[in-house]
């Protein structure tokens, strides 16, 4: 069961209303690394779970995305309210589509379900989130670069800061599973090429003008993995 406050989980105030910046606002409510992706995304996943405490995690992340989505709206609605007539507001997609948050990203594409990633598997769908976290605070980073005032800046610099939470929220559980640092999961043994870093990235006698010299450090060393450099791309 859902209820509803009116009352947004963070302040979200703006200086002065700015209809371009609202659509690259758009990025973060209806595109791919956005809060509807995000809140749907860990929602579904905790229907999979057998974990009951991680379960009771991901509802609560999810719900909290939900009113991320709804912080993103209200900038969004304030960043397009009573602006209609500007020039600044007909060069954007509001000007077909409307004052307030469509579910589009900043270039008008419209949200897909294609977006959202799980798999029944709460190792791979912890790592998945960690990945969709980077990529939410990725883009915040972008926007409060161009955030054009310091309400809208105070709201964003907010999401970022939750982003980075909730990626130590997972890690936190993959840490408590046992998998942070252990990449096997599920019930199928490996074969003995799991160990093995190929050396595929080589140069030969013909690049003595860009002459690279091979790198190596504790992703293809001992005593985690065997460094081959297979014979019919060895260097000679």
């Amino acid at each position: 069961m859902f209820f509803h406050k009116k009352e947004p989980i963070h302040a979200v105030k703006i200086d002065e209303a700015n209809p371009r910046f609202a659509q690259l606002l758009l990025e973060q409510f209806g595109g791919a690394t956005g809060e509807l992706t995000a809140a749907l995304q860990y929602w579904v996943q905790s229907f999979h779970c057998e974990n009951t405490a991680i379960k009771d995690m991901l509802q609560d992340i999810a719900i909290e995305e939900f009113s991320h989505l709804e912080m993103v709206g209200k900038l969004i609605e304030a960043h397009t309210n009573n602006v209609d007539q500007t020039q600044a507001y007909k060069s954007t997609l509001f000007a077909v589509r409307g004052m307030g948050p469509h579910f589009l990203d900043s270039q008008g594409s419209a949200w897909t379900a294609n977006y959202i990633n799980e798999g029944g598997d709460v190792v791979r769908d912890l790592r998945a989130n960690i990945g969709a976290e980077a990529g939410a605070r990725q883009t915040y980073e972008e926007l409060i670069k161009l955030a054009p005032d310091e309400g809208t800046k105070n709201t964003l610099v907010h999401l970022l800061s939750r982003e980075i939470s909730h990626t130590q929220m997972f890690m936190k559980a993959l840490e408590s599973l046992g998998k942070l640092t252990d990449p096997m999961f599920g019930n199928i043994k490996p074969d003995d090429t799991v160990d093995i870093y190929y050396n595929l990235s080589t140069y030969t006698s013909q690049d003595q003008n860009n002459v690279q010299v091979e790198q190596r450090g504790p992703w293809n060393s001992e005593p985690n993995f065997r460094y081959i450099t297979p014979s019919n791309v060895s260097n000679s």
